[in-house]
């Protein structure tokens, strides 16, 4: 039986709607299933959600049993850094557990898996960060701009202070390297590429360290250079363990061992009473050495011989 089509009615009407029904699936559905822009509005959406919750938790805490005495605005104190650390890395971490299970991924797709915390690459990272801030301060030493001085703790205290440190710095290196290479990195190149969302959000990344006291455009520059190695190693080791390993340790020697500024903020708890004095090109000024010329030429260096000793594995180069 052939059906006789109403004239009253426009003819292109019945097809025009699966049409406008699948270019608005194509808004938010691509190849990959939900597209990358509203996975990571929807991750922003729950970092935000849960850090009003636990921050509101830690303030009302704090309020109640706290000692009353904050620590002073641009000075750092290992206790300090350790329990801000563990509360954004909390943060940021639970939000990817849950888009983990929202998107059927294991929770090490996107960069730390647990299966290989604490082995090689980790211990190579914390080796390679902790020459490069030594040779970056030995640079700046040779030209006569920066003082050791004399020892701000006893034994114990620098025990103490320097496995505190330590630990506070890993947690800085979970916490910045997850937030900016992690679930970010992973969501954000699945949309327009590996290296184009690694400046954007190294771009960002150094942007954000403007707001801490004494930062400037330089050391946001150094940042964001530095970045961009962390992304060469996240690209070619396939994880995040490496560069924890390398932002803890570089931390850590700039802060405790050397005892300068880091990313303009002092401490408290140091290991020395060092100085820096001298032509800001070279010292960073109140930067710190991240700011000085030689940590350009430094990561510049770190870059071309990881690229040397760590070659692309195959299942890069194919997608390259």
């Amino acid at each position: 039986m052939s059906s006789i089509s109403d004239p009253n009615l426009p003819q292109g009407e019945p097809a025009s709607k699966p049409e406008k029904s699948a270019a608005l699936g194509t808004v938010f559905m691509g190849p990959n299933g939900l597209r990358a822009g509203w996975r990571l509005s929807i991750y922003v959406v729950l970092v935000a959600a849960i850090g009003f919750i636990v921050v509101t938790a830690v303030r009302f805490i704090g309020k109640h049993f706290g000692s009353g005495h904050p620590p002073e605005p641009g000075v750092l104190a290992p206790i300090d850094l350790i329990i801000s650390e563990l509360i954004v890395a909390f943060i940021v971490i639970i939000a990817a557990v849950i888009m983990s299970r929202i998107e059927k991924r294991p929770f090490g797709a996107y960069g730390i898996p647990m299966n290989r915390a604490f082995g090689l690459r980790f211990w190579q990272g914390m080796l390679w960060g902790l020459v490069m801030v030594s040779v970056l301060v030995g640079a700046i030493a040779s030209t006569g701009a920066y003082s050791f001085g004399p020892l701000a703790l006893g034994h114990t205290g620098i025990i103490r202070n320097g496995l505190l440190w330590l630990l506070g710095f890993f947690l800085v290196g979970v916490f910045e390297e997850f937030t900016f290479r992690g679930y970010t990195q992973y969501t954000l190149a699945s949309g327009i590429g590996f290296w184009f969302a690694a400046v954007v959000l190294s771009l960002a990344f150094g942007a954000l360290h403007l707001a801490n006291p004494g930062e400037g455009p330089v050391g946001a520059l150094s940042v964001f250079a530095i970045a961009m190695f962390f992304c060469l190693t996240l690209r070619r080791t396939g994880d995040l363990w490496f560069p924890i390993g390398v932002h803890c340790s570089f931390d850590w020697g700039e802060t405790f061992l050397y005892s300068v500024p880091n990313s303009g903020t002092t401490t408290a708890g140091a290991l020395s009473h060092s100085t820096l004095h001298g032509a800001k090109w070279i010292t960073g000024g109140s930067i710190g050495p991240e700011g000085s010329l030689f940590c350009f030429l430094i990561i510049a260096a770190a870059i071309l011989l990881f690229h040397r000793l760590y070659p692309a594995p195959p299942s890069v180069i194919s997608k390259a």
